[in-house]
């Protein structure tokens, strides 16, 4: 769609800079990427949970929730995954701007437009996630009953069966959730927002 040349770009008095100082935290986009089942949004859930007892602002974006709302026009062809993927990396990056940490829970399945959200924010601010559990143990979960569906073929384009998951090939970090507890799991995402800077367990 083009962009209309009467949309001009209005400048803030307050800025993002001044945010990050008022907020006492480095605002990023912690993108949760996996399989249907991999226990992204459990995990960004628990994480928060962590985030909001030491005092940092942050908030989920997960992707049953926003095809509720902001994307529920949209369907699971590939097109419409990647228009998917796009509205919430702008939405995100709004969230950054505004000094944030936001944690996204989607499976975004391509490398491409998980790069492209990369893209739209600076360098450090995009940190991903792979969430990482072999399909039958996904598929052993199945908290929504979907693979047994898909499997059925009552749908269509299910990532890990008829449409591909293209895994991070150099994600920031990996959660096995397939060999570690959810404790564990979140134990280990807050060693490594510590360990960058990003947050602290002051409280």
């Amino acid at each position: 769609m083009e962009q209309s040349s009467n949309v001009v770009w209005h400048m803030h008095q307050v800025t993002h800079e001044d945010r990050v100082r008022q907020m006492g935290q480095k605002p990023c986009i912690l993108w949760f990427t996996g399989l249907s089942g991999s226990g992204k949004s459990t995990l960004a859930n628990a994480l928060e949970g962590e985030l909001f007892r030491f005092g940092h602002h942050s908030y989920l974006l997960d992707g049953d929730n926003v095809r509720h709302g902001l994307n529920k026009d949209l369907g699971f062809s590939d097109a419409d995954r990647v228009e998917n993927i796009r509205r919430i990396g702008e939405v995100a990056k709004l969230f950054v701007d505004a000094g944030m940490i936001v944690l996204t829970a989607f499976i975004s399945p391509f490398r491409s437009d998980r790069d492209l959200v990369r893209h739209l924010v600076s360098d450090g601010q995009f940190i991903e996630v792979h969430v990482k559990a072999p399909l039958e143990v996904c598929e052993s979960r199945d908290p929504k009953g979907l693979y047994r569906k898909a499997r059925a073929g009552e749908i269509k384009h299910f990532t890990g069966i008829d449409s591909p998951y293209e895994a991070p090939e150099r994600p920031e970090i990996v959660i096995d959730t397939g060999a570690d507890d959810l404790e564990t799991c979140t134990g280990q995402l807050l060693d490594f927002l510590v360990a960058r800077g990003a947050v602290s367990r002051q409280g």
